[in-house]
């Protein structure tokens, strides 16, 4: 299967220009891949100039003309949203932030309506986004609203073979415990052992972080571990053995992500966003990526923002990328051999 996918410029005042022109420029990771790119192609011809190349794009505008793309033969649809003359330069604008949004929205009505398997984009701002009209706190919850989900969504961080879910993302700290459900927390592991499998791991096996210092000491600060997340997790054991993976926890946060990185589990399901992201990042800030999961299609980004401070002078590390790149490809290709 040659998946069709769907490449989206982000914030274009960041590094997004020159990480999309450094992918479209990388042969080996194009040639099983039929990609449309998304964006401006005045903003892509800055990544260009960033990085000393000359893409030989075929480009196209208006959506009569957008057409599946040929393997190793990148198109790009030129939107024509923005003049980088006009942008402000590292910083988050309503302007940059609208252009994202209209590349990205694109992007979701072709997975809507199946003429794409997957979708990258390079990194977004969430202030921009704001500021150019995103009325949602993510672009997580603008896709779920753009394609019309009704159901569960994760956001998934990955370094190298570890993968970090988490049950509660962009919320207050303050609400977080009373978010932990029963239901909510099988309802994300259930996620996770989707989403590696079709990651490529035959039998996850995943790590239940507690939400309390010492798991709670058996309740000498906090129940959550006694009352809700124990029941969960030998709730989840008695499904593992007939759905393929295998589970255990509540482990305290403060270890568990050791034992992981020591090769022990695949991934760790935290209870709160910082829990994970901190381990996460700390592992490997320069090779970590995204994997917004759930949706008709996956949907993957690096996980490192859009870097302001550095964006044209051509010394990003394009490798997040390319391995976001892959993964939404290797998804595509897994889930289409299911179907």
């Amino acid at each position: 299967m040659i998946p069709q996918m769907a490449l989206v410029m982000g914030d274009p005042a960041g590094i997004g220009p020159e990480l999309m022109a450094g992918l479209l420029a990388r042969a080996d990771d194009l040639a099983d891949a039929g990609v449309v790119a998304i964006g401006d192609r005045r903003v892509l011809a800055k990544g260009e100039r960033a990085l000393g190349i000359t893409l030989e794009l075929e480009t196209c505008r208006g959506q009569g003309n957008l057409r599946p793309a040929e393997p190793g033969r990148p198109l790009f649809y030129d939107m024509g949203n923005i003049d980088p003359e006009e942008l402000p330069p590292g910083t988050a604008s309503a302007l940059g932030g609208k252009s994202a949004l209209e590349n990205f929205a694109l992007a979701l009505d072709m997975a809507r309506d199946g003429r794409v398997d997957a979708i990258t984009f390079v990194p977004f701002n969430k202030e921009a986004l704001r500021l150019g009209g995103n009325p949602f706190d993510d672009e997580m919850s603008f896709a779920a609203d753009r394609l019309g989900h009704q159901g569960a969504v994760a956001e998934f961080n990955v370094v190298d073979k570890l993968w970090n879910a988490r049950v509660t993302s962009h919320v207050a700290l303050r609400d977080v415990a009373d978010l932990i459900t029963e239901e909510r927390l099988l309802e994300h592991l259930d996620l996770a052992v989707r989403a590696l499998k079709e990651a490529g791991f035959d039998r996850p096996r995943i790590a239940v972080a507690a939400l309390n210092p010492h798991a709670g000491d058996g309740g000498s600060f906090g129940r959550e571990e006694i009352d809700v997340i124990e029941p969960a997790v030998h709730k989840a054991r008695r499904l593992a053995e007939a759905q393929g993976f295998v589970v255990e926890g509540p482990f305290p946060s403060d270890t568990v992500f050791v034992r992981a990185r020591d090769g022990h589990f695949d991934a760790v399901l935290t209870m709160f966003h910082d829990q994970g992201q901190i381990a996460i990042k700390l592992l490997g800030f320069d090779r970590g990526i995204t994997v917004l999961y759930g949706f008709t299609v996956p949907i993957t980004t690096p996980a490192h923002g859009t870097a302001y401070d550095i964006a044209g002078r051509g010394i990003a590390r394009l490798e997040p990328t390319r391995l976001a790149f892959n993964m939404a490809k290797q998804m595509a290709k897994s889930r289409a051999g299911r179907s």
